[in-house]
């Protein structure tokens, strides 16, 4: 619980419980070595906002590009809760970082879908899981892997809000695909791939709704990647340390 940074691959390995090899006992091995090494990681939960400064996309800002896309969905709206609280407190904002490891799996060639979703700067929300169809390209499973993000964020919208936990704004999500966040951002963008609609017009629905907004970010600091993906031992640490703190440096530095 709260170990980001082996949901990965805790997730591939709960993928032959039914019937597990000697392989999968040895990988079970290194995960708890790695876990007696770390031990010392854990979650923190910062309440400060991440800093955006607003993008200048070539011709468009996010609002201008969220006013573009409602002319396209005129009827696209978040529901909101009739029966929910007064809000209280200080806006919660929402910031979500997707990725996908496209066909990761050499098996059945399924790629993974990746999701980590932060209230404010505190971790609160991530997911890593096979993706239920084999996607042909890169493009179409991470619109897949945007499509997943957008229904989880709205039913955590839909929570906070039952909660009496006022929304700063749409969500922001993250994602290092140059066609993915073009396509979900711009409204003459058209999709060349049928197969691919159901994903692609569930994402622009709810950027035309304020749901979310897609931002571009680079593949090497996409926080998301640890959860698609073994990475290599620098790149793991980096990611780690922007998700988790080390308790032991900490305690050292006061």
């Amino acid at each position: 619980m709260g170990r980001i940074d082996i949901n990965f691959e805790i997730s591939v390995l709960s993928q032959y419980l039914a019937s597990p090899r000697i392989g999968h006992l040895h990988q079970a091995l290194h995960v708890f070595k790695y876990l007696d090494i770390h031990q010392q990681n854990m979650l923190g939960f910062d309440p400060t906002y991440l800093d955006m400064p607003e993008p200048v996309d070539h011709t468009q800002s996010s609002k201008s590009k969220r006013e573009a896309m409602q002319k396209f969905y005129p009827d696209a709206e978040e529901a909101i809760p009739t029966n929910a609280p007064k809000a209280r407190g200080k806006p919660l904002q929402i910031n979500t970082f997707v990725d996908a490891d496209h066909a990761g799996n050499k098996v059945t060639r399924r790629s993974q879908s990746g999701i980590l979703i932060f209230l404010n700067m505190a971790p609160i929300f991530w997911f890593s899981k096979k993706q239920n169809s084999v996607e042909t390209s890169t493009f179409s499973s991470e619109f897949v892997a945007l499509k997943i993000a957008s229904e989880k964020i709205i039913a955590l919208r839909y929570k906070l809000r039952m909660m009496g936990v006022p929304i700063n704004g749409p969500a922001n999500v993250f994602c290092d695909n140059e066609a993915v966040y073009k396509n979900a951002s711009f409204a003459e963008s058209r999709l060349k791939k049928k197969h691919n609609s159901i994903a692609f017009h569930k994402a622009r629905e709810c950027m035309a709704a304020g749901i979310l907004t897609v931002f571009k970010e680079e593949s090497g600091s996409n926080l998301s990647d640890i959860l698609t993906k073994s990475l290599p031992p620098a790149q793991r640490v980096y990611l780690q340390e922007r998700i988790m703190m080390d308790v032991k440096v900490k305690s050292l530095s006061k």
